[in-house]
């Protein structure tokens, strides 16, 4: 078995349980894992600001994976170190599609979230993700100033047919994913979540064969395909456990604890 340095972790059903908790005894794994001399870190759609707190109540001190692998940021020094912004041509392409079909479109600027107005869908999502929310009605002006990601929130099938009409209006430079059934994501091409973890393997010195991805939903697929290692969770979505080199316990039974234990700290005896 590989002696594994990185593990990246997504969050949301993942890392934390359905009552949005770090178990006791993941968190615990986490700890024996860093005290083992692993790099463990966060890889999640989320922004920086909603991402580090999670980061910080488990104790980790390294650079985490946030907006789908947009951004890559030191939890201690906040110093970035990769930064990927979706293209402006494309970012105002979508902003005016929304408008003219009445889609509610997000976009997030210095680690702000914005919208055009309030509505219930952007109640609901801020209240999952804890984050605040800036209103701007204006919200052109918004649009060509750099951003990591840009979403959009509706019903998952209609979005589904949305997918083909985005990728032919938007072009190749634009990485699109869902991280949620009803959250179309939209990020620079090298913003994944692989790119991001490639780049982190290169950046602690670990060849890619000793990383291991752990996740859920079908914006991890990238990270699992480029990781030595590729933990589906119990309760993923079926594509994500048929690509998975290992399929775990769900995100309400340690899956998390499972792995690392399995695979990094049984390495320690």
């Amino acid at each position: 078995m590989p002696n594994y340095k990185l593990i990246a972790i997504d969050i949301d059903d993942t890392l934390i349980n359905d009552d949005k908790e770090v178990t006791p005894g993941t968190q615990k794994a986490l700890e024996d894992a860093v005290t083992a001399g692993v790099v463990v870190t966060l890889a999640t759609g989320r922004a920086y600001a909603s991402a580090h707190k999670i980061a910080r109540q488990t104790g980790l001190n390294v650079p985490i994976i946030t907006y789908q692998g947009a951004l890559v940021k030191n939890l201690m020094d906040e110093k970035v170190l990769y930064e990927r912004y979706m293209p402006v041509d494309a970012a105002r392409k979508l902003f005016q599609y929304c408008i003219q079909h009445n889609l509610h479109l997000q976009t997030y600027i210095d680690d702000k979230l914005y919208a055009r107005e309030l509505n219930q869908k952007l109640i609901d999502y801020t209240e999952l993700n804890k984050t605040e929310y800036h209103i701007e009605p204006d919200f052109e002006k918004l649009v060509s100033q750099p951003t990591p990601k840009m979403l959009i929130i509706d019903d998952p099938d209609y979005l589904d047919e949305l997918i083909p009409i985005f990728r032919e209006l938007l072009g190749d430079g634009v990485h699109i994913t869902k991280s949620k059934p009803y959250f179309l994501e939209f990020m620079h091409k090298e913003g994944t979540k692989g790119a991001a973890l490639t780049f982190l393997a290169e950046h602690f010195g670990c060849d890619m064969s000793e990383t291991i991805a752990i996740g859920d939903s079908w914006n991890d697929h990238e990270m699992l395909e480029a990781a030595g290692l590729g933990v589906a969770m119990g309760n993923a979505i079926a594509p994500l456990k048929e690509l998975a080199d290992y399929v775990t316990a769900t995100n309400n039974e340690d899956g998390v604890k499972e792995v690392i234990e399995k695979f990094v700290l049984a390495n320690q005896q």
